[in-house]
């Protein structure tokens, strides 16, 4: 930060904190993203982001930096907010449309109904079947408790392990790099896996419940 840098990532929290120490000063910023705008503004960040904005926003001039603001959903009160942020003809570039929803033609849907008592065996038989035995399979489950057992349980045909909160962040990554590898062939996951991966070696997905 001292020397100049080009992007800063960072939380509204702890961006603010650089501002308020000295240590980061927006005035010359040219563009301006918020990601998951809905849940910035929603989840009571809006005061924080405001209050970050602004330095680098003056009312009516043509020299305020670009903005660009990213969701997954985009209810009408947002549009309202980003007007605060954006010129008079900002672009709306809307990916679904009139879809509710939109999964990718190359992917197979399946739903299997069976018993708590014998998911273990299910998700082995389903595994062999749609992975094989060299395949990679990612199973979420809701909770870290129902992971951590689903992994050690010897109903399950190939070799697991879980992911999940509990475990440190070292083990996590000692983990991953083990499944990217292929150490082992199912990775059992709380949503704590859910996004930032990227292996493109998966084969199967599975959620143990409908996802909320």
């Amino acid at each position: 930060l001292k020397s100049g840098i080009d992007v800063l990532v960072g939380t509204p929290g702890r961006i603010k904190d650089h501002i308020q120490n000295s240590k980061l000063e927006l005035s010359s910023v040219k563009h301006v993203v918020l990601d998951e705008v809905d849940h910035m503004l929603d989840m009571g960040f809006a005061e924080q982001v405001e209050e970050i904005l602004g330095s680098s926003y003056k009312k009516g001039s043509e020299n305020n930096p670009q903005t660009l603001l990213f969701s997954a959903t985009c209810p009408r009160w947002v549009y309202d907010v980003a007007k605060k942020y954006m010129r008079d003809e900002y672009e709306q570039i809307d990916l679904i449309g009139k879809k509710t929803q939109r999964t990718a033609t190359t992917v197979e849907h399946l739903a299997i109904q069976c018993r708590s008592s014998q998911r273990a065996g299910v998700l082995g038989d389903i595994i062999q079947v749609y992975s094989g035995s060299r395949g990679r399979t990612i199973v979420f489950c809701e909770t870290k408790k129902e992971a951590h057992e689903l992994a050690m349980n010897a109903s399950l045909k190939q070799d697991a392990q879980s992911l999940h909160g509990d475990i440190p962040q070292k083990q996590r990554e000692i983990t991953l790099k083990g499944f990217r590898n292929g150490v082992f062939e199912v990775l059992i996951a709380t949503n704590v896996a859910a996004r930032g991966l990227d292996i493109p070696e998966v084969d199967l997905v599975i959620q143990c419940s409908p996802p909320k």
